[in-house]
């Protein structure tokens, strides 16, 4: 019987350790899943799938001109929505609270001298279901 020929002493077949397997130093366990991670990868292709924020400055002032106008436009009304009146919340857990209501009672509207159907045409909110306690 012939014995097949032996490797050289240096040689190993396997790697035994963790550190011959990925090298030395804290490294990330190789687990690769690399297939669409520039969008489309044919040729150059790909770069238009990429969406870029160089307009970040220009889209930033362009708001703030929009926010601007629209506070011109609407001039004597609020800019941030109706106005609406402060309200306690119901039951005992949240009562103690203060909170945003739904609009302003007919009885209040009356007080103020504003007709019910002008206060949304200047701004305040009217809620005809809320009652003054």
């Amino acid at each position: 019987r012939r014995t097949p020929p032996r490797a050289p002493s240096s040689y190993r077949p396997h790697p035994t350790t963790l550190d011959e397997m990925t090298g030395a130093g804290n490294h990330v366990i190789p687990n690769v899943h690399f297939r669409k991670v520039n969008g489309m990868t044919k040729g150059n292709h790909y770069r238009a799938m990429f969406r870029t924020w160089f307009d970040q400055a220009a889209r930033k002032k362009r708001r703030s001109q929009n926010r601007k106008t629209k506070a011109a436009k609407m001039a004597p009304r609020p800019v941030a929505g109706l106005l609406r009146p402060v309200v306690h919340p119901p039951t005992q857990r949240y009562n103690m609270k203060l909170r945003l209501g739904k609009g302003f009672t007919l009885e209040e509207l009356r007080e103020a001298k504003i007709s019910p159907k002008l206060a949304p045409t200047i701004g305040i909110a009217v809620d005809h279901r809320r009652r003054n306690k």
